[in-house]
C-alpha cells in the first residue's frame, strides 16, 4: 500500500484528491431524515414563533425591529444545530468501519474531512432559510443590505460548528455524541446572546463563547454593535471570536483524526 505524506495525501496526488460533486450528493442525501428534520427545521422555526415577539420595552434598533434580531439569532442557531449534526455522524462512520472503506479510495484524509465541512454548511443554508421566510411573515423589518449580510454571515459561520462537530464525533462514541449537537447548542445559543438580549456581566461573559461572534457579526449590520442596554461590541472583537474558534475546533478535528487514524 502506499504510504501517505504528512498532510495524509498519497505521493503524487493533491491533499483533496477525492472530491467530487457526485460523492458530495451522496453525503447529502445521507444526511437527510427525520432527526435532521426536527433539528434543522422544526426546532429554530418554533423557537422562532415563540420569541420574536418578546421585545425589551421600548428597545430601538438601528436598521430594523426585534423581530429581525431574533430572525438572525434564530438563523445562527439553526445554522450550528445543523451543521453540527450532521459533522458529528463521522462518530457513526468511524465506528462500522466507513472511514477504513473511505481510505481504500483516491478520496484523501483532508479531502474527506473537507467533504464533511461542505455538507455541513449546505445542510446549515436549510433552517437559514425557513427562519429568514418566517421572518418575512411575521413582521420582521430591516434595510435589505441588513436581510442579505445577516442571513449570509449566520449561514457562512456554520463552518465553526461543522469543526466542532467533526471534533465531537471522532472524541465521542455514537450512541453518547447523536444526543450531544442539540443541548451543546442549545447551551451555547443562551451564552451566546442569541435567545435572549443579555447585557452587563452576562454579555461579557458571553464575548468569550463559540456563537457570540457569529452571531454579532449576523447582526452588526442591524444594531451597529450596540446592544439593548447600550452596550458596544467591536467588528473586529467579533471577527477574532470567529477565527479562534474555528481555529481551536479545526485543530481538536485535525488532531482526533490523526489519532482516530493512527497516523500521529
Amino acid at each position: 500500500m502506499a504510504s501517505l505524506t504528512a498532510s495524509g495525501a498519497r505521493p503524487g496526488t493533491s491533499a483533496f484528491s477525492g472530491v467530487n460533486p457526485t460523492f458530495i450528493r451522496y453525503e447529502l442525501r445521507r444526511r437527510f431524515n427525520r432527526q435532521t428534520t426536527i433539528f434543522t427545521v422544526l426546532l429554530p422555526a418554533v423557537l422562532y414563533l415563540a420569541l420574536f415577539r418578546t421585545s425589551p420595552n421600548g428597545a430601538t434598533l438601528p436598521h430594523g425591529n426585534f423581530a429581525a434580531w431574533m430572525m438572525i439569532g434564530l438563523a445562527v442557531y439553526g445554522a450550528a444545530t445543523a451543521a453540527t449534526s450532521s459533522a458529528a455522524t463521522i462518530s457513526v462512520e468511524r465506528a462500522s468501519g466507513w472511514m477504513r472503506t473511505i481510505a481504500l479510495s483516491p478520496l484523501t484524509p483532508p479531502g474527506y474531512l473537507l467533504v464533511k465541512v461542505v455538507c455541513s454548511v449546505l445542510m446549515a443554508g436549510v433552517p437559514v432559510a425557513i427562519v429568514g421566510v418566517l421572518g418575512t411573515l411575521t413582521g420582521a423589518e430591516a434595510d435589505a443590505g441588513v436581510w442579505v449580510t445577516s442571513l449570509l454571515v449566520a449561514w457562512l459561520g456554520a463552518a465553526v460548528f461543522a469543526a466542532l462537530g467533526i471534533a465531537m464525533g471522532l472524541a465521542l462514541k455514537p450512541d453518547v455524541v447523536m444526543h450531544m449537537p442539540g443541548l451543546t447548542m442549545t447551551a451555547l445559543a443562551f451564552l451566546g446572546n442569541l435567545f435572549i438580549p443579555l447585557s452587563g456581566t452576562m454579555l461579557e461573559i458571553s464575548r468569550f463563547t463559540p456563537m457570540y461572534g457569529v452571531a454579532t457579526l449576523a447582526r452588526y449590520s442591524l444594531t451597529d454593535g450596540y446592544s439593548f442596554s447600550g452596550e458596544h461590541s467591536s467588528l473586529a472583537g467579533a471577527v477574532f471570536n470567529i477565527v479562534a474558534w474555528f481555529a481551536g475546533f479545526s485543530f481538536m478535528a485535525i488532531r482526533r483524526f490523526a489519532k482516530s487514524t493512527g497516523r500521529q
